[in-house]
C-alpha cells in the first residue's frame, strides 16, 4: 500500500479549511484517513496559527515510507523544518540474468594477475 501525507478539504465554498491526513495513496481526496495528522486553514492570516501539526506522528509516517504531498511537504518544511528532500531510494536487488552473468565477471577478477606470484601450500607444510 502507497501511503501519502496529504490534505484532505472541509469547510464550505470559498472558505477553505483542510485536515492534514495519512491515507492510501488510492482513495479519494476526501475519503477515509489511516490517521489525521494535523489542520491547515489558509484563510488565517497569521501564518504560524494557521497550521497544527502532531510532530511525533509525522516522524513516524516519514520514518516508515509515507510519501507527503508537494504542499505537505512544503507546511512540513515550514513549520516543521525536517521533511526529507527526495525519497530514499530502496537497494536494487539484481535479476537473476544479472547475476547468473556475473558468475564469470567475478571468477575473472578472483584469478590472480601476472604480477602477483600464485600461492601453493603443500601437504606436509601443515
Amino acid at each position: 500500500m502507497a501511503v501519502k501525507i496529504r490534505l484532505k478539504r472541509l469547510g464550505r465554498t470559498h472558505r477553505p479549511y483542510y485536515r492534514i491526513c495519512v491515507m492510501d495513496g488510492r482513495s479519494p481526496r476526501d475519503g477515509k484517513a489511516i490517521e489525521e495528522v494535523g489542520t491547515y486553514d489558509p484563510m488565517i492570516p497569521e501564518l504560524d496559527k494557521s497550521v497544527t501539526m502532531k510532530a511525533d506522528r509525522i516522524d513516524y509516517w516519514l520514518s516508515v515510507g509515507a510519501q507527503p504531498s508537494p504542499k505537505v511537504g512544503t507546511l512540513i518544511k515550514k513549520y516543521k523544518g525536517n521533511v526529507p528532500d527526495k525519497r530514499v531510494e530502496k537497494r536494487r536487488v539484481p535479476k537473476l540474468a544479472d547475476r547468473i552473468s556475473a558468475e564469470p565477471r567475478r571468477s575473472a577478477e578472483a584469478a590472480p594477475t601476472e604480477g602477483t606470484p600464485p600461492t601453493t601450500t603443500t601437504e606436509g607444510e601443515a
